[in-house]
């Protein structure tokens, strides 16, 4: 069975293989030791607070778990509040207006203007599944899970939620956006400043990034041409995101202009249709497909399932009551799969 469980130190060097798998352009998985101990040593800490009133610094990881071999086949994490120690940017897709009513000229240009709109706001993150684990829902039961997570512990999260979608690259991590760029502001290649600004150093975008907005017009037709679109590897997920209410409302990141979606955590669909009830042992015969959870923090665990759904409980196997740690009278929380 393949369990979602919070990461622990002993993870590590799973969670390195999955930033070398993960490739150029996933800026919350560099490939760098001290930054990836310190997730996980940040992640405990979150995972260890018993009582949180609102959203804070809590950065939760998870890892996806073979129980049969022991194996880490991905992992996924969500971010409480983002910005608050350190600046969150993005550009913010915009409008002026040229207009002479003497000579009859109209214009409406596009702008994009660096921002910090999304300070405070909780942010899906860091999903990665293994290649040969792309199968059987997996990667969709990888990033739902924290639907139901949020739903749980919403006092722990954001009224707004958003997940940043990779942008357009190639195969040697260039982007179209950044070359432009690159050009004509900084002198440095895209996969460093995406480097940098995964480990945190993130003081170069406001010394050297245009303050000023910029016209999309000026900027070469191959960098116009990707802004707010997804890498192919990106597109089921953000098809998955879209059926749960998320939507692209103009903000692109500062690097390879990739589109970044929002939803009221409210409206999750998810969230919304998630049901938690008692748990009783036993046969599940003609159960129905679902993503369950139990209901605690610090020993969280999830899974796909097949569960029994009656009026005021659920009944579940003894294999996955094992799996998720649930005896006969806990409460879980689950959604059709």
């Amino acid at each position: 069975m393949l369990v979602v469980r919070p990461i622990t130190p002993q993870d590590y060097a799973a969670l390195y293989s999955c930033a070398v798998e993960s490739g150029y352009g996933f800026t919350s998985l560099p490939i760098d030791e001290d930054l990836l101990r310190r997730r996980i040593a940040r992640a405990q800490e979150a995972f260890a607070r018993e009582h949180v009133s609102e959203p804070g610094e809590e950065g939760y990881l998870f890892v996806m778990e073979d129980t049969e071999s022991g194996e880490i086949v991905g992992c996924s994490g969500i971010e409480a509040a983002v910005g608050l120690t350190e600046a969150f940017y993005h550009y913010r897709l915009g409008k002026v207006v040229h207009h002479s009513k003497s000579l009859d000229v109209y214009n409406a240009l596009e702008t994009l203007t660096l921002c910090n709109d999304y300070t405070g706001v909780s942010e899906f993150c860091t999903l990665f599944l293994r290649e040969p684990f792309r199968k059987n829902q997996n990667g969709r039961v990888l990033s739902r899970f924290r639907m139901l997570f949020m739903a749980e512990f919403r006092e722990r999260f954001s009224d707004l939620a958003i997940a940043e979608m990779r942008g357009v690259s190639n195969e040697n991590g260039e982007s179209p956006f950044w070359d432009w760029l690159e050009q004509h502001f900084f002198t440095m290649d895209f996969n460093q400043a995406d480097y940098l600004t995964g480990i945190g150093e993130k003081a170069f975008v406001a010394e050297l990034m245009p303050q000023f907005p910029l016209y999309v017009k000026m900027l070469e037709p191959k960098a116009q041409e990707v802004i707010g679109q997804v890498h192919d590897n990106t597109r089921p997920a953000l098809r998955m995101l879209e059926s749960e209410g998320f939507k692209f409302r103009g903000y692109v990141d500062i690097f390879d202009a990739g589109p970044t979606v929002e939803v009221d955590v409210e409206n999750i669909k998810t969230v919304r249709e998630s049901m938690r009830k008692p748990v009783h042992i036993g046969d599940v015969a003609d159960g129905a497909d679902v993503i369950l959870c139990n209901t605690r923090v610090a020993d969280f665990r999830a899974a796909r399932a097949t569960i029994h759904v009656a009026e005021d409980s659920i009944t579940v196997s003894q294999d996955t009551a094992e799996a998720l740690r649930l005896k006969h009278g806990d409460s879980a929380r689950f959604v059709a799969l």
